[in-house]
């Protein structure tokens, strides 16, 4: 969770309560960023789309974020697409109580903070795979948008984006690991079965055999 427990309550009552169904958007790129929403239950996938049509998955989060606080904060346009991968329970806080309790809270300088780090998170993950070769790359993108619970909420050309790989590519490895039992794939859904087995491949900086 970002903030405290008793200041995580006081955001809650600034706003209504709203459910989102899987696959749902609760905030899309290039919009206004006129509210806020905290995730209380549900995952959400967050998704940027280049001009030439691309479509990136830069994380999964789950309950306890603040989701538009960034754009908030900054005044500036959604840079991002979020996307319940499942059913999401939120409180949408308007722009300009969001701004106030974050005023009052003293809390700009932390959340700015937490905002620039997930930043430099993404930017040092994309160079950590650049230089893995397939398999591990895959392992690593499946544990990173997994946790804390098994199942992925991804699709095949997601992960494959994810994992800077070719879908072709990431579709071979996704059949070695199913084949080996470590995965479990049905249509839209990748399930981790054998987690120790993938973060063993996960660890190994080899080339594919």
């Amino acid at each position: 969770m970002i903030v405290e427990d008793e200041a995580w309550r006081r955001l809650l009552a600034l706003g209504a309560a709203r459910t989102f169904p899987p696959a749902s958007t609760l905030l899309r790129q290039g919009d206004p960023p006129t509210h806020v929403l905290a995730l209380t239950s549900g995952r959400v996938k967050v998704v940027r789309s280049s001009p030439d049509g691309d479509h990136l998955v830069l994380a999964v989060r789950g309950p306890g974020e603040i989701l538009g606080d960034y754009s908030v904060l900054g005044e500036d346009d959604r840079s991002a697409t979020v996307i319940a991968v499942e059913v999401c329970h939120t409180s949408v806080v308007p722009a300009d109580r969001f701004l106030a309790f974050v005023r009052s809270s003293g809390l700009e300088n932390d959340l700015l903070r937490h905002a620039m780090s997930r930043i430099r998170e993404s930017e040092a993950w994309r160079a950590e795979l650049s230089s893995l070769p397939a398999r591990t790359r895959l392992a690593r993108t499946l544990l990173r948008f997994g946790a804390p619970l098994p199942e992925i909420g991804l699709d095949q050309t997601e992960i494959a984006g994810a994992a800077g790989l070719a879908r072709s590519t990431a579709a071979g490895e996704l059949a070695y690991l199913r084949e080996h039992g470590i995965v479990r794939t049905s249509r839209r859904r990748v399930v981790i079965t054998d987690v120790a087995a993938l973060r063993a491949l996960a660890g190994s900086g080899r080339p594919n055999v």
